[in-house]
C-alpha cells in the first residue's frame, strides 16, 4: 500500500474484542490510518453523516439495529463510491452470494486468519473484490430471489431504513421519532415501499425482504397493519 497516503476505515461490529482483533490486523497494513469503530448500525451512520470520506466499511451482517442485508443495502444506497466488505460469522455460500449480489466490494468469513484478512482488504482497496476462493458465485440464485433482489435495490435510503425498522416491529410514529421526520412522511415512504416491492401491506413488505435471508436470521415477529 501507499506509505503516505491516510487511510480511513470504519469497523462497524457489535462485539468489541472482535473489533479490536480487527482494529490490530488491518492497522498494521499501514503508516498512517485512521479506525473507526461502531458497535450498532445506528453508530455507522452517525459516523458517516460526519464524514462519509472513507476508504472502507467492514460490515458485520448482524448487529443492533440491521437485519441481515438491510444494512449493506442502506449503505450501497447512500453511500455508493464507499466499498463496503461483509465480515461475518455466517458463511453460507448463498449469504456470500447475495452480498456481492447487493453490491459488497468482498465478504471476509470471521474464521479467516490474519494474512488472509490482510490481502483481503488489500485488494479491496486497490479496487478489486475478494470473497473466499472456493465459492462459486454464478450458482444458486433462484429468478425469484433475483426479482426481488432487483426491487429492493430501487429503495431509497430513506426506504430502507424504513424497511428495517418496519422489520423491527417499530409503528409510523416511533420511526418518525426515530428519523426525525413527520408520520404523513413515513406513510408515504411506506407507501413508496410497497409499490415498488408489489405488495399490499406492510406486513407483506416485511415477509418480502425477509424471503431473501434464508432463514440465517429470526423470524419477524406480527406488525400492525
Amino acid at each position: 500500500m501507499n506509505d503516505t497516503q491516510l487511510y480511513r476505515l470504519v469497523i462497524a461490529d457489535d462485539h468489541p474484542l472482535f473489533r479490536g482483533a480487527l482494529r490490530e490486523a488491518v492497522g498494521r497494513l499501514f503508516e498512517r490510518s485512521e479506525i473507526a469503530e461502531a458497535g450498532s448500525f445506528d453508530d455507522v451512520a452517525k459516523i458517516l453523516e460526519q464524514d462519509s470520506e472513507v476508504d472502507m466499511i467492514l460490515l458485520d451482517l448482524t448487529m443492533p439495529g440491521v437485519r441481515g442485508f438491510s444494512g449493506l443495502m442502506y449503505l450501497r444506497a447512500q453511500y455508493p463510491s464507499v466499498p463496503v466488505v461483509v465480515v461475518s460469522a455466517n458463511e453460507d455460500p448463498a449469504v456470500i452470494r447475495r452480498c456481492m449480489d447487493f453490491g459488497a466490494s468482498g465478504f471476509i468469513p470471521k474464521t479467516l486468519d490474519v494474512e488472509g484478512m490482510r490481502l483481503a482488504i488489500t485488494r479491496v482497496l486497490k479496487g478489486g473484490v475478494w470473497t473466499p476462493p472456493d465459492v462459486d458465485l454464478e450458482t444458486g440464485s433462484d429468478t425469484e430471489a433475483k426479482e426481488l433482489m432487483a426491487r429492493l435495490a430501487t429503495l431509497t435510503p430513506q426506504q430502507v431504513r424504513v424497511l428495517m425498522m418496519l422489520s423491527e416491529g417499530l409503528l409510523n410514529k416511533q420511526i418518525a421519532y426515530e428519523l426525525s421526520v413527520s408520520e404523513a412522511t413515513v406513510k408515504a415512504h411506506v407507501s413508496a415501499i410497497l409499490q415498488k416491492l408489489g405488495v399490499e401491506s406492510r406486513t407483506q413488505a416485511v415477509i418480502a425482504a425477509a424471503k431473501i435471508e434464508l432463514g440465517q436470521w429470526p423470524q419477524v415477529a406480527p406488525l400492525e397493519s
